[in-house]
């Protein structure tokens, strides 16, 4: 019950962060809200856990793909954040709701993995629920209507390389290494974007976008310690509501027919995915004969 609650807590960090990003975005550069979503991260990881961890946050086996999976993450970021200025916050995150479907689609493209013929009817059915929800040609102007989409194929590569890792890496090194790489990065580039901030309101607003996304991920590794991901998953879709409910607040946004529909699909065939996937694993394996 406490992994849900905590499962539940992120969902809603991770809609006041995307709501916070849109509003600020019309002040200044999305390089600048990205700069400080990861070094909020760097910093305050760094300043909890270090002392607490010692060298042992530091130690990891596979430096390379810390690298790739910060790289990844901030690249997702980039897209998001982007996205989120063309879409309302609401429908963006049904967009982001089907990144497991997407998973589903890459685990058999790249690793060869059985997919049933149900689970590719579920697959094509949330991706027909993000064409209703997106609607290219529509609201969407030309190119941005594909950036959402984009985004969650690379969201969905940097969650299969994260369950790769997470056999051997531990959860708050993984997350210390996100948030530097991010960090860095994007000081790289930040001076190709840098403005100057126009007023308090704005410093706080990004301050407030690096505290919900750090301390949304770092519910997320509370939420899966305790609980099983099976049991998890269903509730991530209350981020949608969240995010609804927030565009509603500050944009005073509610979504048409369309968008309605096509967050019900995402939802359907999401959940029903995520049942099929709690089911597989309560099914008794047969050991292999010799």
């Amino acid at each position: 019950m406490l992994g849900i609650v905590f499962l539940v807590s992120a969902t809603a960090c991770f809609a006041v962060l995307d709501t916070a990003v849109k509003y600020v975005g019309a002040f200044v550069s999305v390089l600048i809200a990205v700069w400080f979503r990861y070094t909020f991260q760097a910093v305050a990881v760094t300043a909890v856990m270090l002392p607490m961890r010692g060298r042992s946050l530091l130690r990891t086996a596979h430096p390379r793909f810390q690298l790739l999976r910060g790289a990844l993450l901030l690249l997702v970021s980039v897209l998001s954040f982007i996205s989120v200025q063309y879409m309302p916050v609401g429908e963006f995150t049904a967009i982001v709701m089907i990144t497991p479907l997407v998973v589903t689609l890459l685990a058999a493209l790249l690793l060869k993995e059985r997919v049933s013929a149900l689970r590719w009817v579920l697959v094509t059915g949330g991706f027909v629920g993000a064409l209703l929800v997106v609607q290219p040609g529509g609201d969407v102007i030309g190119w941005a209507s594909l950036l959402p989409l984009l985004m969650v194929f690379t969201y969905a590569w940097f969650q299969i390389l994260t369950s790769q890792m997470a056999r051997t890496e531990d959860p708050m090194t993984m997350h210390f290494y996100t948030g530097w790489v991010g960090a860095l990065l994007a000081s790289v580039a930040l001076p190709l974007a840098w403005q100057a901030l126009p007023d308090a309101r704005t410093f706080a607003l990004l301050c407030l976008v690096g505290l919900m996304g750090t301390v949304g991920h770092f519910l997320l590794i509370l939420a899966f310690a305790r609980t099983r991901a099976s049991t998890l998953t269903p509730y991530l879709y209350a981020q949608i509501g969240f995010a609804m409910f927030c565009g509603w607040l500050v944009f005073d946004h509610i979504p048409g027919r369309l968008e309605l529909a096509g967050i019900a699909m995402i939802v359907l065939c999401g959940a029903s995915a995520s049942w099929l996937t709690a089911r597989d694993q309560r099914l008794p394996v047969d050991q292999p004969e010799a």
